[in-house]
């Protein structure tokens, strides 16, 4: 240190100090020339040459996204489990899992029995048949049978054979034995509407199923849904498909008495269950030590 000052003092004095490009030098670089004249780091806080990057193709233009707030539009997430479900969803929800864990009377529990897949196209097939007109349909053969009648000639028409629907008109249906074949709904709501049709289908020996599906029915009379339809004659060659199904139906419903005493629910979740099982193996490994024996 004592060295360089010695130097700087040299120099200032010198008549070389005097010339405008050694003025212009810093104090450091003065100091470290004064010494020998040795290549030296730059100074920290000097200007670095930005290094020459890579040539870019125009054509494709790097776009980054800004994903923050105010930025670009965010990235589509699943987001099902943070979603706050409309009333009317929570509700359902909540009502299959009470109905599962409640022990629910034989009565209602009979709707859980259903017709399987196969059995529901032959039917519905069969049903389709007899769908009863539209209102268009009702309105061109209103108008057929007015000019008709204008020209002078018959207008007497023989009566269609349509499935009949509405559950007071099915209702007087069964009561006078005049239906052949019952189709029930099984998500009829409240259940309460339909629980005694099918007690009411087996006093008047009327053969009756359950399918799923209210809007299934719906669909056959030209309604949003519908809770029952019946079926009181078919033309000649439906009759035999219609005895098969009839046949077949009052053995799984009419006469089937496990249905009538079958108790439905008390299904616990998954958590419930596990505690069951500990306490009940816990019960055996107590019944067993008393015994003398070992359970693994």
């Amino acid at each position: 240190i004592l060295a360089q000052a010695l130097a700087i003092l040299a120099l200032e004095h010198s008549p070389a100090a005097q010339s405008p490009t050694l003025n212009k030098l810093p104090f450091a670089i003065m100091g470290k020339v004064a010494k020998g004249g040795k290549k030296v780091a730059a100074a920290p806080l000097s200007d670095k040459k930005k290094k020459a990057g890579t040539k870019t193709n125009p054509l494709f233009e790097k776009r980054p996204k800004n994903l923050r707030l105010g930025g670009d539009i965010q990235p589509k997430r699943d987001l099902t489990r943070y979603v706050k479900w409309p009333k009317y969803v929570r509700l359902q929800r909540a009502k299959r899992i009470m109905l599962m864990r409640l022990k629910v009377p034989p009565a209602i529990a009979q709707f859980n029995t259903t017709i399987d897949k196969s059995q529901a196209a032959s039917l519905l097939r069969l049903l389709k048949k007899y769908q009863p007109e539209t209102k268009k349909d009702k309105k061109q053969r209103l108008m057929e049978m007015a000019q008709a009648k204008k020209d002078g000639e018959d207008t007497k028409s023989k009566k269609p054979t349509v499935i009949k629907f509405g559950l007071n008109h099915v209702t007087n249906l069964i009561e006078q034995k005049a239906a052949k074949l019952v189709v029930i709904a099984h998500d009829c709501d409240p259940i309460e509407t339909v629980c005694w049709l099918p007690a009411l289908c087996r006093k008047k020996d009327v053969p009756y199923c359950i399918i799923k599906g209210k809007a299934r029915l719906g669909t056959l009379v030209h309604q949003k849904t519908a809770t029952c339809v019946a079926l009181t004659a078919v033309r000649q060659e439906d009759s035999a498909e219609l005895g098969k199904l009839a046949e077949a139906f009052k053995g799984q419903f009419n006469e089937n008495v496990e249905i009538r005493r079958r108790w439905g629910g008390g299904i616990m979740g998954q958590k419930s269950q596990h505690v069951t099982q500990r306490k009940e193996k816990a019960i055996q490994i107590e019944q067993a030590k008393k015994l003398g024996l070992s359970i693994a």
